[in-house]
């Protein structure tokens, strides 16, 4: 795929792409957390690029949302949704929805919308997902104890680059490999000349060793999971608790990641937990032991009154002799006893086994010293034997661990996809249930709402109003202020906006044309000087000369200019958009005027007001089809008027018939 080809992708967001495995599948299908994991490409970056791919899959040429405010409402829409996703994931992946004009991008999210009405969202599902996120890629992995060892030096390059996490060494015969094998706990000969070589350490001839990495380091598989565990064990409670079917099984899964350390170890092993234990403590029990055996000879030489023959002291003292020689010939059996302790201790503090025994042993010397101290070298040996048998059994179960877990990678990653795609699924839904929604339908002229209830209004949803308003062709909406008029263009956008991305819309039932473009044009905010005043006309003149299917929403197009000429204005726009089989609703207080001066008959809607309660305006809220709407004065009007108490307010009255 080239992918510079995708609108905003230079060459250096290409070459990151470029170095993903499934980066083709992860812009088809929307997968932001896959594109994110490309070098330098947020989770934001990765949804801008998602959405353009997806466009260009469906020759969608994005151009939808014509105008700031169409975008603004777009915006908030997104808003709604991603509020009711659990992961950052949902969040970025729900921005690649978007309304579109082309049909097969409408139907492809149309399933998808399908589906997600379809579940049923619950508490438990959500707390699971709490602990779901993208895949993390895992750290570069080091290996010091074991290498890999060879004669030929095009096998050693080959090594290098196929296993970079252990170390290759160059040998010339048997016995530099002998020497690798006192260094490391682990070699593995690659060559075959090297079969029935004795050689003492743990030495492998295993020439096909590079076809199985796995095996050989099994921390590069590990490395993954230990990366991501607690994310794969919440997406496996995801899929329980949601009863979703899983690509592998889960509780095979989970006991598996128990024995995974963080650091990408393992762990469950009495005999390993030893070995760690050992390496750990011995420093200190040895340390201990010297003071065993010292306190048993202070208290033994406390007890005892030693008695020396003046002509023996004479004796040991031509000899030089010193505590040592009193010891041996004092308190052999004392000193002996002492050693023993010192010995045991060790041992049964560190749990050593017989092997292990037989070295600590030698520890501390037969020959009779004070203070009692240990032979380092000896205590250096242990270690290293520790060590070594410790990094063996680590490795023997790290490659059985590994075998369990690296055919399940892929599966593993797919179980994580799924969760966080049932997230996306379940905003939806939450989406679809908060504000009860139903699946749009698509066809003829444009459109029919009925019961259409905003979700943007500042009062509670249970509270709002619903709204039935259905438009084929142009129409003037009318009606007093406050009643309703901008928030009935804004349901009209709103329904609109969702239904052509393909999501449920607020409403009882609705029937929309599948727009090329959404003009809306938001209320202005007083008189526009010249310059202003003559783009406007363009934008709208650009209308006029384009092609049908569009939908123009226009609020209160007179504040532009005089009211005079806001009239004539409006009543032209009306008559060049009716004639190209464009759906239009103007907003406007001079729809008598418009109407005057209009060639063509121009199609009148208004939302009635019933009346003045305790000074409150009461609406009925759905317009009325060909209906001027009364505005607010005469209302007030006619409200005296009916009080009786003067004819100047009846006279009045008649200026408004």
């Amino acid at each position: 795929m080239d992918f510079e080809a995708i609108p905003g992708v230079g060459t250096k967001t290409a070459d990151a792409l470029a170095e993903l495995e499934d980066s083709e599948y992860a812009l088809k299908t929307g997968d932001v957390a896959t594109l994110a994991r490309a070098p330098g490409i947020t989770e934001g970056r990765a949804a801008t690029i998602a959405r353009a791919a997806i466009r260009i899959r469906h020759d969608d040429p994005g151009d939808f949302l014509a105008t700031d405010r169409a975008r603004e409402l777009y915006r908030e829409v997104l808003s709604l949704l991603q509020a009711r996703a659990v992961t950052t994931y949902a969040e970025k992946r729900l921005e690649t929805l978007y309304p579109s004009a082309t049909a097969s991008r409408i139907e492809e999210v149309h399933e998808l919308t399908a589906r997600a009405m379809e579940r049923t969202p619950s508490a438990d599902v959500r707390d699971a997902l709490t602990g779901v996120e993208p895949l993390a890629k895992p750290r570069d992995v080091t290996v010091r104890d074991r290498c890999l060892a060879t004669t030929d030096a095009e096998r050693y390059a080959n090594a290098r680059k196929q296993i970079p996490e252990l170390p290759v060494e160059v040998v010339e015969d048997a016995r530099e490999l002998a020497e690798l094998a006192r260094g490391y706990s682990t070699v593995v000969a690659l060559d075959e000349s090297f079969t029935g070589v004795t050689v003492e350490g743990d030495v492998r001839v295993d020439p096909a060793a590079l076809e199985t990495p796995a095996e050989l380091v099994p921390e590069r598989p590990l490395a993954f999971f230990a990366e991501n565990r607690e994310t794969l064990l919440a997406a496996a409670k995801v899929h329980r608790v949601a009863g979703l079917d899983a690509p592998l099984d889960i509780a095979s899964l989970e006991s598996a990641l128990s024995r995974v350390t963080r650091e990408g170890g393992v762990t469950g092993d009495d005999e390993l937990s030893r070995l760690t234990d050992a390496i750990a403590d011995l420093d200190a029990a040895v340390s201990m032991a010297e003071n065993v055996a010292n306190d048993r000879l202070r208290d033994a030489i406390r007890e005892r009154d030693v008695t020396i023959e003046g002509s023996d002291l004479l004796s040991l003292v031509e000899r030089g002799a010193g505590v040592d020689s009193l010891l041996s010939r004092e308190l052999a059996d004392e000193y002996d006893a002492a050693i023993e302790a010192a010995r045991d201790h060790l041992i049964e503090t560190l749990s050593l086994d017989a092997g292990e025994t037989e070295i600590a042993r030698q520890a501390f010397p037969d020959e009779p010293s004070f203070p009692v101290e240990h032979d380092e070298s000896v205590i250096t040996r242990l270690r290293e034997e520790l060590e070594a048998e410790k990094s063996r059994r680590a490795e023997r179960h790290k490659r059985d661990l590994a075998r369990t877990l690296a055919d399940e990678r892929e599966s593993a990653e797919k179980l994580v996809h799924a969760a966080l795609e049932l997230d996306v699924e379940l905003a939806i839904s939450r989406f679809a249930r908060d504000f009860e929604c139903v699946l749009p339908e698509f066809g003829g002229r444009g459109f029919d709402i009925v019961g259409g209830r905003s979700p943007m209004l500042d009062v509670d949803f249970a509270e709002v109003e619903p709204v039935d308003y259905g438009v084929t062709g142009v129409a003037l909406l009318s009606g007093v202020n406050s009643g309703g008029k901008t928030s009935t263009l804004d349901l009209v956008a709103l329904i609109v906006i969702l239904a052509q991305m393909g999501l449920p819309v607020p409403a009882d039932s609705v029937r929309v044309a599948r727009f090329e473009e959404l003009h809306y044009h938001g209320k202005t905010q007083g008189t526009l000087d010249a310059g202003a005043f003559e783009s406007t006309l363009r934008e709208f003149a650009s209308l006029a000369d384009g092609e049908a299917g569009r939908l123009v929403l226009v609020d209160e197009l007179e504040s532009i200019t005089e009211p005079g000429a806001s009239a004539k204005i409006i009543a032209g726009i009306l008559e060049e958009l009716g004639e190209r089989d464009v759906t239009g609703v103007f907003v406007s207080h001079l729809a008598d005027e418009i109407r005057d001066v209009a060639d063509e008959a121009v199609a009148v809607d208004g939302i009635e007001a019933k009346g003045l309660v305790d000074g409150e305006l009461v609406v009925e809220r759905s317009p009325v089809k060909n209906h001027l709407a009364r505005s607010t004065p005469e209302l007030i009007v006619e409200k005296l008027a009916d009080g009786g108490e003067s004819g100047f307010y009846d006279r009045l009255l008649e200026k408004f018939r």
